[in-house]
């Protein structure tokens, strides 16, 4: 249930049954209150001075008169003082009059009147009750007894100020605490964002989009613990650009990145979501093919690569190297990739002796080929 949907008495509690028990512990006894009845002639006599003096000595306080403002504003609270002050002698401290001095309490919070500040105009406004009282009643015991009748009442009104202080201050700490909470959240939200976006481009080559070769030794050893597990092949292609250097001293540097951005672009075009797409360097990239053998790398995805680029790059030729390893022993990441390596330079080799040739149709020659780099293949 809301905050909203409860009265001032049902937030705090508060029965007839906690009122009594309230008076009891004050000590308020009938005697107390029919000494005060009795007193109320001679404050009601009194009352517009006695109401006008106690905001001569208010509004001399420089921060209360702040508070207050205007005139109409003081108006309204020496009426409300009268109120308070015709209340106080009637001598019923039942239900509703316990409700106006909790509302009186949250009024005065509200509109920011500091606990010092509400103690200080009480304590001013019981001494002069007790001054006009003192001044009235001759009977020296029936003045002390009337005197400390009203020390009870103004106690038991004070707590209930202050418990309606006490609940607006719990009420906003656990607000903040609310707020602290979703911020924290919230700045934690933004750190994770913000520490994935780093993370990100931390793996990320900025210029193709493609995974960072710092990644590749790492990436490419759970590809294999998990083609071994399943029993399957993993193919890594090897790639190189033909001549890029001649690219960038002929046509300079920025061409060199404009055909690197394609070869990355046209490697994210023909790539499954599965495979694992890096930039290994310079002008060399490395795609690792879960699931898939030599002759399926080459025709399903190498042919493919080749043939997209030329619709984009037509003067660009590629060197292509393939390793497989798996279904029956399985190499090391470092071994696959050195195996890789060393087919695509007999296909860069290729090229140069026949330069005419495409680094696509350099790829069946390196059947043969592989075979002389099997040294380099560790079994486990």
């Amino acid at each position: 249930m809301k905050q909203t949907d409860l009265t001032l008495l049902e937030q705090l509690r508060i029965t007839e049954f906690e009122i009594e028990n309230r008076q009891r512990l004050f000590m308020i006894s009938d005697e107390d209150v029919r000494l005060i009845v009795e007193a109320r002639s001679i404050i009601e006599a009194g009352l517009d001075a006695l109401v006008d003096r106690f905001y001569d000595l208010q509004t001399s306080v420089p921060e209360i008169a702040l508070l207050i403002g205007d005139a109409e504003t003081l108006g309204r609270l020496r009426n409300a003082q009268k109120r308070y002050i015709s209340d106080l002698f009637s001598g019923v401290y039942d239900i509703d009059y316990v409700n106006n001095r909790l509302r009186i309490g949250l009024v005065h919070k509200r509109i920011g009147v500091d606990t010092t500040l509400y103690l200080s105009a009480v304590y001013i406004l019981k001494a002069l009750l007790s001054d006009l009282l003192s001044a009235q009643i001759a009977d020296l015991n029936r003045r002390a007894k009337t005197l400390a009748a009203l020390e009870k009442v103004f106690l038991f009104d004070i707590t209930l100020v202050f418990e309606t202080y006490i609940r607006s201050l719990l009420s906003e700490i656990e607000t903040s605490r609310k707020k602290s909470e979703q911020y924290a959240s919230s700045l934690e939200e933004k750190v994770k964002d913000r520490t994935r976006q780093l993370e990100q481009m931390a793996r990320t080559d900025p210029l193709t989009g493609l995974f960072s070769v710092r990644y590749l030794d790492e990436s490419l050893t759970r590809y294999l613990r998990s083609a071994e597990r399943r029993l399957e092949p993993v193919s890594l292609v090897y790639i190189d650009v033909n001549d890029f250097k001649e690219f960038n001293d002929n046509q300079g540097h920025q061409r060199g990145d404009e055909i690197l951005r394609a070869v990355g672009s046209v490697i994210r075009q023909v790539s499954r979501a599965e495979d694992g797409c890096f930039r290994y360097g310079g002008d060399e990239f490395c795609i690792i093919l879960p699931n898939c053998d030599r002759q399926q790398a080459k025709t399903t995805y190498c042919d493919r690569l080749v043939e997209e680029l030329d619709k984009v790059e037509k003067d660009v030729v590629l060197s292509i190297g393939i390793a497989q390893t798996g279904p029956d022993s399985y190499a090391s990441a470092t071994a696959l990739i050195a195996q890789a390596d060393s087919a695509m330079y007999q296909s860069k080799a290729e090229f140069k002796s026949c330069p005419s040739l495409e680094g696509g149709e350099a790829l069946p020659e390196l059947e043969a080929d592989l075979a002389a780099a099997k040294p380099l293949l560790k079994q486990k």
